[in-house]
């Protein structure tokens, strides 16, 4: 049963019916939860219903809820859009803690590039391109891209070989880049209103757009006075189309990565804290390992933590040795505290070093399996994982087993949740080892390349890289700003050196 104070009932009964955003506080004010609604009167109402199902987190939410606040916003698109933004600068607790089993989605607009593309993606990537959200649901912000292509024409794919419009021009739906029918800078003012309506600025795009028709029509440009025109009424229109509507409510309950996870491996309970574990070197050079937690089945990114093995040694096996045993070390348990899961990015080789690691630590009764790469095969030690694998549930998800030696080789579809759980913790911790052996390689080649010149030790390459802050940006400097770290002698040596 839900108890719901006098505050909170007296809230309820004065929610709109419009669309909007709501915030939950907890007793101490902070913001706990942000959701979005169609009807706010019916979306908000729905957590405190003792009649409708809630998974546990979902309990826990509703019984922190203190205080309801709400902005109404004109369509389900500015809900959609103006969530993302509470979300990215507030970054609520439960907002992280009730999506177990999906990532956040991001709209990519590459609009520095010869040919500007806009598209959908989990991660976004340092490259140049600009990314909006995060959104916490893939579907409706398809939708409201799908909306928004009828009033800013985009593409979403190059074709550089085509030599005609492609059907999407002839729609509306695509400026006609490749063949002429717009030029890059107009398409890119239509990118800078698309982007602009993104970020929530619909009313000065509006301005702007009949600022602009006006201004043609007087130019007597009654063409493009006309398009401008068909752009505003179709802006207009966004308001009454429907976006996601109250039905993603049930989305916030899921939680079947975890559900999966804990039936596979008849685990006592929910493994809250699942920690993964990668190596990365380059032949034995700048060997490291990379720690990533994923907490309630997201990640956990300050938890994160990076090891520099003592000796670089071009083998997997005792490097992974080394680092459990270092993570397992009791000064370590103590202030991370104790995995309720731990995956190795590996094959039967990798997990059985990491679980002798483990075996000689403090911590013997941690759970560990691995993740193989090539056919993304589940591998548990059947004597040693400290798992009992449910073999019912394998065979109700479509999958398989193999024994090998002492292993058992888990063949899920990759379609299922609790594979896609696993694959995004192998992934995290795949590329934060990558990061970290990238960042070494750079910071030793930039060392090397400062050292070889004559005259130039530790402690001179230091002082220019605490100056300066790369290799670059030394040679890109004056022989004057060097010699004001270094001395006029040695700055003319670098510049003559780093210059050939």
């Amino acid at each position: 049963m839900i108890e719901v104070s006098d505050h909170l009932k007296t809230k309820l009964k004065t929610l709109p019916k419009g669309p909007g955003v709501y915030f939950y506080r907890d007793k101490t004010g902070e913001i706990i939860y942000i959701g979005k609604a169609a009807v706010l009167k019916n979306r908000v109402r729905q957590y405190f219903q003792s009649s409708r199902y809630h998974d546990p987190k979902t309990d826990a939410l509703v019984r922190e809820i203190a205080d309801i606040e709400w902005m109404e916003v004109e369509s389900e698109l500015d809900a959609l859009f103006l969530e993302a933004e509470l979300i990215r600068r507030y970054l609520p607790r439960y907002n992280i803690l009730l999506r177990d089993d999906k990532a956040y989605s991001y709209i990519r607009i590459d609009y520095d590039s010869d040919y500007p593309t806009v598209s959908f993606t989990r991660r976004p990537l340092d490259d140049g391109a600009r990314y909006f959200g995060p959104y916490t649901s893939m579907s409706a912000i398809r939708q409201a891209l799908k909306l928004l292509r009828r009033v800013f024409p985009y593409a979403t794919k190059h074709e550089p070989k085509s030599k005609r419009a492609n059907l999407y021009y002839h729609l509306g739906l695509d400026p006609g880049l490749e063949v002429g029918h717009t030029t890059l800078t107009e398409y890119r003012a239509n990118l800078r209103r698309l982007m602009a309506y993104i970020s929530g600025k619909r009313v000065a795009i509006t301005k702007e757009l009949e600022r602009k028709m006006k201004q043609a029509a007087n130019n007597q440009e009654f063409e493009q006075a006309a398009h401008l025109r068909d752009q505003l009424d179709n802006l207009r229109r966004l308001s009454q189309q429907i976006v996601f509507s109250d039905k993603e409510f049930l989305d916030i309950s899921k939680d079947q990565g975890l559900n999966e996870l804990t039936k596979l491996l008849n685990l006592p309970a929910y493994p809250r804290r699942i920690e993964g574990y990668d190596i990365s070197h380059m032949q034995g050079s700048n060997v490291v390992a990379s720690m990533v937690v994923f907490t309630n089945g997201v990640s956990n990114k300050t938890q994160y933590r990076k090891f520099k093995t003592r000796f670089d040694i071009n083998n997997d096996f005792y490097n992974m040795h080394e680092i459990i045993t270092r993570r397992l070390s009791e000064k370590h348990l103590k202030d991370w505290g104790v995995a309720d899961l731990v995956l190795i990015d590996g094959g039967k080789g990798q997990l059985n070093a990491a679980i002798d690691a483990r075996n000689a630590s403090s911590a013997p009764d941690i759970p560990f399996i691995g993740l193989a790469k090539r056919e993304e095969q589940i591998v548990i030690d059947i004597d040693y994982s400290k798992v009992t694998l449910n073999y019912d549930l394998v065979s109700q998800l479509k999958g398989h087993t193999v024994q090998s030696d002492r292993f058992i080789l888990v063949s899920l579809p990759k379609s299922s949740n609790v594979v896609k759980l696993l694959q995004r913790v192998r992934d995290e911790s795949h590329r934060f080892a990558v990061s970290y052996h990238s960042t070494l390689k750079t910071k030793r080649m930039t060392i090397s390349g400062l050292s070889s010149i004559p005259g130039i030790g530790p402690a001179t390459t230091k002082k220019l890289l605490k100056r300066f802050g790369s290799i670059k940006a030394v040679a890109q400097a004056s022989e004057p700003e060097l010699a004001s770290s270094v001395g006029a002698a040695k700055a003319k040596m670098i510049r003559a050196r780093l210059k050939a």
